[in-house]
């Protein structure tokens, strides 16, 4: 195990240790989010260190320049998986940032509509490139027929574990 991987505690590891006692489907369970949880970790850090950015702000912020026109706030919640009222801090302190603005379309006060601002939009494209050269350079040991295999297994995986799922359906 390196440094990193202990550093982060390897869930693998950790959760059942080297021996391989383990099932199959708890080992590529385990697999996946070992390393999920290995390059969330690298890319929060990268973002804080670069940007003073956190990963939600990136992920609110990916949303918002998707959708030039902004999103309302519980819009948002969904499409980023978090609370109403997390996001609305998060808008809160982009805002006071000067990255999004709030409006109220057609002047109607119940309904919020953030958007990103010109100097929002500047940094998430800078931050969306880095965001990209990153994950290329994690991912620099595998070669491009790896990469769409792993895409293409992974969907299966996804799309077994939908098939099968006792309660509302999830993306």
């Amino acid at each position: 195990m390196t440094e990193s991987q202990s550093a982060s505690g390897d869930l693998e590891m950790i959760v059942h240790g080297p021996s391989g006692r383990n099932k199959p489907e708890t080992r590529l369970w385990l697999r996946m989010l070992s390393t999920t949880k290995l390059i969330t970790t690298e890319i929060r850090r990268r973002l804080r260190a670069e940007f003073g950015a956190t990963l939600p702000q990136f992920d609110l912020m990916a949303q918002l320049y998707r959708e030039t026109d902004g999103l309302r706030l519980g819009e948002l919640s969904k499409r980023t998986m978090v609370t109403n009222g997390n996001v609305t801090g998060l808008v809160e302190r982009l805002e006071t940032d000067g990255l999004v603005k709030r409006v109220t379309p057609d002047k109607d006060r119940r309904v919020t509509v953030a958007q990103l601002t010109p100097a929002g939009t500047e940094l998430f494209t800078a931050m969306a490139a880095a965001h990209e050269g990153w994950l290329r350079e994690l991912f620099a040991d595998l070669d491009a027929e790896t990469v769409n295999a792993l895409w293409s297994d992974i969907g299966r995986v996804k799309s077994s574990a939908s098939n099968h799922l006792s309660g509302s359906e999830v993306e």
